[in-house]
């Protein structure tokens, strides 16, 4: 490619991507650490091993371990803070909300942890406008709308199969604004690293 033909197809490409109403921002890719106890399994119902696994993260009891917060920051926007809770975040929090003041930790209720299901939390950016309305995951060119989903002025929950979250296909997650869309990309290698 010549130095006149590179030239010719940035100026394209920053065009293009200037002319995209405001509705139609840029998708963000998720960003999810490598974290201890490692995992790769992705989202998933409890089992025994991810319930003893969800207890060994949450006796770390730093002050924020990536294994229970993972998802901090995980899909930074304009609009909306974006966070993710599952069977084993349930337990991995309850043990790490006990650890981290001091108390022994718990043993969870297994039985109710298995009832959970993943829930999609969305909080406004602070000074934010844009007020949410719905979330969609879009996984092999099909839309998963939740099953059930709460919004409470500014701020919603949405309520997931785990299906949509298996680490097998790259997925997104529309967080549809009032006034403009904002999407995040996860691949198979970030959804392995959800817990």
């Amino acid at each position: 490619m010549t130095r006149v033909s590179l030239r010719v197809a940035l100026v394209v490409a920053v065009l293009a991507v200037s002319a995209l109403p405001a509705s139609a921002q840029a998708p963000v890719k998720a960003v999810v650490p490598v974290s201890m106890p490692a995992w790769s399994k992705g989202i998933q119902p409890l089992t025994r091993d991810s319930y003893y696994h969800a207890i060994e993260c949450g006796k770390q009891g730093a002050a924020q371990p990536s294994c229970v917060f993972y998802d901090a920051g995980l899909c930074k926007n304009d609009d909306f803070v974006l966070s993710f809770y599952s069977p084993y975040k349930q337990v991995a929090y309850e043990v790490w909300g006990a650890v981290s003041r001091k108390r022994p930790a718990p043993t969870p209720n297994y039985a109710a942890a298995q009832q959970t299901r993943v829930v999609i939390g969305i909080t406004p950016v602070r000074g934010a406008k844009n007020q949410i309305a719905n979330v969609v995951v879009k996984r092999a060119g099909k839309s998963v709308e939740p099953d059930t989903r709460t919004i409470d002025g500014t701020s919603g929950n949405f309520i997931f199969g785990f299906p949509p979250f298996a680490p097998t296909a790259t997925i997104t997650i529309d967080m549809v604004g009032k006034t403009r869309t904002q999407s995040c990309v996860l691949d198979r290698t970030a959804l392995s690293r959800l817990r």
